[in-house]
């Protein structure tokens, strides 16, 4: 069955960043995948995680600054990056910001997400 989307919902998050949701738990209901365009301010960064879903991310402006158990990456515009489930993580914006699409496997949860206080 085809279903058109007709836009995302916002989710709230502190720091400066948007997240609009296209697919997932909270904009269409479905529990298999998440898609959403993000966009973080210079400076925004988030607790590290080791979520319980892959993730894959392409960023579309700025870059994004991944931490990670092997070291520290920078995913630059046109570039992408994947995680696995349970790996630790901890994303943060470039010096410009970053704009980035993610699709989550299975969806987004932040019960899933499995964040450090």
């Amino acid at each position: 069955m085809v279903r058109k989307i007709e836009g995302p919902t916002r989710v709230p998050v502190p720091g400066g960043k948007v997240i609009d949701e296209y697919v997932g738990r909270v904009n269409s209901g479905d529990e298999q995948v998440s898609i959403a365009h993000m966009v973080a301010p210079a400076g925004w960064s988030e607790p590290a995680q080791a979520p319980a879903f892959a993730e894959y991310t392409l960023v579309l402006k700025g870059s994004v600054v991944v931490e990670h158990e092997g070291g520290t990456t920078v995913v630059e515009a046109g570039q992408a990056f994947a995680s696995e489930p349970g790996e630790k993580i901890r994303y943060s914006a470039g010096p410009s910001g970053a704009e980035y699409v993610a699709v989550c496997l299975p969806a987004f949860s932040p019960d899933t997400a499995n964040r450090e206080d």
